[in-house]
């Protein structure tokens, strides 16, 4: 019996890969509909995909997710294989729980890309790039004191420099620290998962979240969407910022209370906010963040979408994975989301190939 891949959210850019797939002998079942449409495949078309299938393949779907209820109901399912970084449309936990591998795409065109990207929103705010530009177009006067900027790093006459806090100090809170260390900004970050050698190797301070947000004159989040990071910054978070501070969300809409950052803003409460994500995409247009002028910087969710990235060098990554699975082979742990799940995986599927002897690895 030829394994099954149920493609639930194809991209273009992927199609070549699925003659590939096939001369290894798989059956692909695609899907329909492109994963940006806001007909993405129901809970329904998901589980009718997933129940003979060996493994399901896609990019990103934000109107419904690969839940407990769609794996279970595929008792040969071996793994989801994302093309994206992003797996908040998975639940992760239950894929563990059933003995099923998550792999994602983590290439560094795409997370290098969002801490270059938080560079550019972090300045961009900071030292009033648009204001500026905006206000010698006009027939204003030659300077304006309204567009003094700020300045990031320490200096010799004493002035300190500004505390950037960094939540998440993964690949790109990671980056973000090194980009920033010429600078001689304070570091300081907060993430539970990684170990204090770390932190010091990158020239970051490990802090709680309460005391970055109360001391940081930026806060830029670099986090995974899950359970425990869900609206992670809400009111309550917000209330400790600073009121000359700005948040940058280049990690997940979902992360942050958007209600409660559209009150603080509009309020004044904090200096600005720049967001490349929103609790819901597209934003909607009757969004109140459209109209909060210069205390907003928005993009389309587009910061890691840069000449020669985006999300074409995690094809190849989804698609070996999907090989190596099917072949009873654990994929690199590079790429393994949920890497709790491998002593069962190995359990369930470990030497248990589905491929043509003629064409295993």
């Amino acid at each position: 019996m030829s394994p099954k891949v149920f493609v639930f959210s194809p991209i273009d850019a992927a199609a070549d890969t699925y003659q590939q797939l096939e001369e290894h002998g798989c059956e692909l079942q695609v899907a329909p509909r492109p994963w940006a449409s806001p007909m993405a495949p129901s809970p329904q078309e998901l589980m009718a995909g997933a129940r003979d299938s060996d493994v399901l393949l896609g990019s990103a779907i934000y109107n419904t997710t690969i839940s407990r209820e769609v794996m279970a109901s595929a008792p040969r399912l071996r793994a989801v294989s994302k093309y994206s970084i992003g797996c908040e449309d998975v639940d992760d936990e239950a894929a563990t729980e059933l003995g099923i591998l998550v792999t994602y795409g983590p290439t560094e065109s795409n997370w290098g890309g969002v801490a270059e990207g938080t560079m550019a929103y972090m300045l961009a705010l900071l030292k009033k790039v648009r204001e500026r530009d905006r206000y010698l177009k006009t027939d204003g006067p030659w300077r304006d004191p309204s567009l003094v900027g700020r300045y990031v790093g320490a200096r010799a006459d004493g002035y300190p420099g500004l505390t950037i806090g960094i939540v998440g100090l993964g690949r790109v809170g990671t980056r973000l620290a090194d980009l920033l260390r010429p600078w001689r900004a304070r570091l300081i970050a907060c993430d539970p998962y990684v170990a204090d050698d770390h932190f010091a190797a990158h020239g970051v301070q490990r802090v709680d979240l309460p005391t970055l947000l109360a001391e940081s004159d930026v806060v830029s989040l670099h986090c995974f969407l899950n359970r425990e990071t869900r609206h992670m910054i809400g009111a309550e978070q917000l209330a400790r910022m600073k009121s000359s501070a700005i948040l940058v969300n280049a990690c997940r809409g979902p992360v942050v209370d958007e209600a409660a950052l559209i009150d603080v803003l509009q309020n004044q409460r904090i200096a600005g906010a720049a967001l490349d994500v929103f609790e819901r995409e597209p934003l909607p247009l009757d969004s109140p963040l459209r109209g909060l002028g210069d205390s907003v910087l928005l993009s389309p969710h587009m910061i890691t979408n840069n000449v020669g990235s985006g999300i074409g060098p995690a094809i190849g990554m989804a698609t070996d994975a999907v090989l190596q699975v099917l072949n009873g082979e654990l994929p690199d742990e590079e790429v393994i989301f949920n890497r709790a799940v491998i002593p069962l995986w190995k359990e369930r599927f470990g030497g248990k190939s589905l491929l043509a002897s003629a064409v295993r690895s």
